[in-house]
Parts: C-alpha cells; sequence; structure tokens
C-alpha cells in the first residue's frame, strides 16, 4: 500500500517506542510525520450519521438508568443492580440493531463511599438506608461510547446532601447553557469554576466539565483537544458532541459526604445545542423510594 512513499503520517500518540522501531526497520529511508493532532480535529466534528447513531444510544442508555431505578433497594449489593441495567441496554441493543455485535456495553453503579469516583468498580457492598448513589450506564454500539451518570439516594436525604447535590445541578444547568458555538472550553470551565469557589466548593472538583464523545479506544472515545479544561483552547462549533458532567467529592467523615454527578450528552448546533439525554436529575426524582416485598 505504501509504494514508493518517502513520508507517511501516523499518530504518534497511538504508536509506542517498540512499533515505531519496527516501522522504521521495515521501511528503511521514510520519514514518519506525525499527524495525530489534525486527525483528532477532523474526529472532533460529527457526521449527520454519527450524531444519529449516538443519539440512538443516548436513548439506550437512558433505559439502562430506568433499570438502575427499578433494580436499586435497600439490601440489594451494586453488582446486582449493575446487572440488570446491563441486562437492559443489551437487549435493546438487539433488538435495535438486529446483526449488530454485542460487545462492551457495561454499568457502573456504586453506593456509599465508593461514590467517591463515579468510575469506581462495582462491588458487591450492599445499599443502605441514606446512601449516596452513583449510577453510569455505557451502552456500545459499532464502536461508539455514549454514557449516562447521575446522583440518587436510597430512600432519605440529609438536608447537606441535598443542599450539595441541588448546586451541583445548578452547576450542571449553567453548564449545558454555555455549551454553544463560539464558546471556548477553557472559558466554559472557568465559569463554572467560579461558582463552586463562591460555595467554598472548588477544591472538592474532581476533573474536567466534559468531553468529546466517538469510536472507544483506551481513552473512551475522547479527542484529547475537546475537553472542558481549563488548558484546552478549542471553540466549539456545530457537529461537536460533547458531556456536561461536573462532579464534586465530599470526604468520608464531613457533612454530605460522597461523590455528585449528573452527566448530558449535547450535540453542538448552528444556534446553540440539543441535549441527548432525557434521562431526570435532582432531589424531586432520585431519591429511591423503598420498595415492597412480597409476603
Amino acid at each position: 500500500i505504501a509504494g514508493s512513499a518517502k513520508r507517511i503520517g501516523i499518530e504518534f500518540d497511538h504508536v509506542s517506542i517498540d512499533l515505531l522501531a519496527l516501522l522504521k526497520s521495515e521501511f528503511p529511508g521514510v520519514e514518519f510525520a506525525d499527524i495525530a493532532a489534525p486527525a483528532m480535529r477532523l474526529r472532533m466534528v460529527k457526521s449527520a450519521e454519527e450524531i444519529a447513531h449516538i443519539a440512538e444510544m443516548a436513548r439506550i442508555a437512558d433505559l439502562g438508568g430506568a433499570a438502575c431505578l427499578e433494580a436499586a433497594a435497600v439490601g440489594t449489593p451494586e453488582h446486582e443492580v449493575a446487572l440488570h441495567s446491563t441486562a437492559a441496554m443489551v437487549r435493546e441493543i438487539a433488538r435495535t440493531w438486529p446483526h449488530a455485535e454485542l460487545l462492551d456495553s457495561w454499568t457502573w453503579f456504586q453506593s456509599g463511599i465508593n461514590t467517591d469516583g463515579a468510575h469506581n468498580p462495582v462491588t458487591s457492598r450492599k445499599i443502605r438506608r441514606g446512601d449516596i448513589l452513583s449510577l453510569n450506564c455505557f451502552p456500545m454500539v459499532a464502536g461508539y461510547y455514549v454514557a449516562l451518570e447521575r446522583t440518587l439516594f436510597a430512600e432519605e436525604a440529609s438536608d447537606e446532601h441535598v443542599r450539595l447535590w441541588e448546586f451541583n445541578c445548578k452547576v450542571h444547568d449553567r453548564g449545558k447553557e454555555l455549551l454553544v458555538p463560539g464558546a471556548k472550553c477553557s472559558e466554559i470551565a472557568a465559569e463554572l469554576n467560579e461558582m463552586y469557589a463562591a460555595e467554598n466548593l472548588l477544591q472538592y472538583r474532581s476533573f474536567g466539565y466534559g468531553h468529546s464523545f466517538g469510536v472507544l479506544c483506551h481513552y473512551y472515545g475522547r479527542e484529547a483537544g475537546l475537553e472542558l479544561r481549563e488548558d484546552c483552547e478549542t471553540v466549539l462549533e456545530p457537529g461537536m458532541v460533547v458531556s456536561m458532567e461536573p462532579m464534586i467529592t465530599i470526604p468520608e467523615g464531613m457533612p454530605g459526604a460522597g461523590g455528585y454527578r449528573e452527566h448530558d450528552i449535547l450535540v453542538i448546533e448552528e444556534t446553540g445545542n440539543r441535549n441527548l439525554t432525557g434521562f431526570p436529575y435532582g432531589p424531586e426524582h432520585l431519591i429511591v423510594k423503598a420498595k415492597a416485598r412480597a409476603a
């Protein structure tokens, strides 16, 4: 395929030292140029077909979230909730795309102290009354990754838990308003930082405010140049698909302890954005009520 080419473009961020050595030995006299940044730039803007595919997957993620609510109850282990959610998503994927490869859809569901990182592994810890809960659903179809992430509580939440939860939802709402064409990633992060700082919560923020979506690799389908962080100067434009997902983690032993995180997927359009996520959030919707037990 390379023929007599003297200069070949490869993505350096996906090439190990060993692979580069093999390429050089196989193609003596060829110069290998790094095309990672321009290739990444092309991937940032999705085609109409990709956006339609991601939208359908976001719908399936919402179904996974509903299955989490269905299974979550005091005394139920985290892994049982996660299994129920994943099964619901896989079955809907099979119904929607009868010939799709059913690979790597999954759910992370954490409770109590395990919520300190929204992407902590699932454990067999049983849900207790008053626990803060983290719901994280990830359907995978044709290599594309999407996510739904929500904060919940088991049957009740303390006043401080509700206050922190409602404020994180407020940051989430403002963040979605800021996702418009012409907005710069770093400026979005700066404004949301100010909201947390005003409530003395900035030190509890654990990562950036959102990221792009695409074909899954070891970096979760994310492009390094499209992160809602203080160090990213990318300007949003139509066709980009990004999340808004503010998170704070209050240390164990403090009032309101636990991890709070809400996550929606939005398409940047000519005049604003379109939210692909339909799952509710906040105390009004996601304090999981006690389920009646059979006699």
